[in-house]
């Protein structure tokens, strides 16, 4: 069997939060002392220098309990109504809570079109990278006040495992109102034994999940093994684990009853694999020497090393990267459309603001967006 990492091993967690977790339905209130306890454990990790991103549920929850909504199923536009009301106190909560701890929250809504669509899934990357270099914790949702039946993603699980995979994070917690993965449906009578590690997910291991089994959750464990097909495909590790401790990260970090699945890649070999077999290019640069040894050196591409450039590509697409000579030195994610790249090639980083009338990035690829032929 494999080897178990330990929590504290790794270096950017995405921990998902469902709705039954935060939200009691029968008090139709949050759990303030389970939150409490949570956001402890948040500021235990984070303390260790871990970028940690939240992906809660809630909104709809606490909102119909704000406005007093009966309990049962809401037409779409209700829960959307519902979120609008719902947002603005989760988003408070997680202020308050990481606050106390001297960690600043920030708010991000998503759809899923900013992590399908390459702009806008660049666009939300480069807030939360940015949110996480100022030691941060985005508190991520889906944005429930537009999202419609054809777009949404349907649960958080999978929205956990898309930011994870996003964000180049090395695990992904999913907290449930269940332990772990089981062999077979748990409940009264029967013998359902725990999975303790999955190495790899199987169809046998697809089998053995099982239908939603409460009221305000969206997903169940079907949906949490597609999350975990999207995470340990892109690197990251994944965790089941019971929410319902006071401190369930704690609990998980002392050995703790969950399900592990396992990743034999990490977050940034898998992204480069992408990136160099699994993405058309759209366009070539043609770089010269001083660039060529610059990227061989473990640096990104500047606009200064690039002489001319082919095709019609915009930002975020795959490129192809050739010395003057022709030969290829790798491919990579270009930071700009081909338009605006037009003005600034061979010019230097320095000048991109009086060319462009506004401040760009300062590489044409990132380093981290970059792969070497041969490598």
């Amino acid at each position: 069997m494999s080897i178990v990492p330990a929590l504290p091993d790794f270096r950017r967690i995405v921990i998902k939060v469902g709705s039954s977790l935060l939200v009691d339905s029968a008090a139709g209130g949050l759990r303030e002392d389970w939150l409490r306890a949570l956001c402890e454990d948040i500021a235990w990790l984070h303390s260790g220098k871990r970028d940690i991103l939240v992906v809660s549920s809630g909104a709809i929850a606490l909102g119909r309990s704000v406005l007093k909504l009966p309990r049962g199923a809401l037409a779409l536009e209700d829960s959307q109504a519902a979120a609008a009301v719902g947002q603005i106190a989760l988003a408070r909560i997680w202020a308050q809570m990481l606050g106390a701890h001297g960690i600043t929250a920030g708010q991000i809504l998503v759809t899923l079109g900013d992590t399908e669509e390459r702009r806008r899934y660049l666009n939300a990357r480069s807030t939360i990278d940015r949110l996480l270099q100022w030691k941060s914790v985005p508190v991520i949702n889906e944005n429930d006040t537009v999202a419609t039946t054809e777009i949404r993603y349907g649960d958080n699980d999978r929205l956990a495992a898309r930011v994870a995979t996003m964000t180049s994070a090395d695990l992904l917690v999913l907290l449930s109102d269940i332990d772990g993965l089981y062999d077979a449906p748990p409940g009264a009578g029967t013998a359902a034994n725990l999975v303790p590690v999955v190495e790899r997910i199987t169809p046998q291991i697809e089998a053995m999940a099982g239908a939603s089994g409460s009221e305000l959750s969206r997903g169940g464990m079907v949906t949490k093994i597609e999350a975990g097909k999207i995470a340990t495909n892109a690197g990251t590790h994944m965790i089941i684990a019971s929410g319902k401790p006071l401190h369930p990260l704690r609990a998980i970090a002392d050995g703790g009853r969950c399900t592990w699945f396992l990743t034999p890649a990490n977050p940034v070999t898998a992204r480069k694999k992408w990136i160099a077999g699994a993405l058309e290019p759209k366009g070539t640069l043609h770089i010269d020497q001083g660039a060529v040894a610059a990227l061989r050196r473990g640096a990104s591409l500047l606009p200064a090393g690039v002489k001319r450039f082919d095709g019609s590509f915009q930002r975020g697409d795959a490129v192809t990267i050739r010395d003057l000579a022709g030969a290829e030195i790798g491919r990579g994610l270009v930071a700009y459309d081909a338009e605006d790249a037009a003005r600034i090639v061979g010019r230097s980083s320095a000048d991109i603001m009086q060319v462009m009338g506004f401040s760009g990035r300062t590489e044409m690829i990132h380093r981290d967006d970059l792969v070497l032929s041969g490598r």
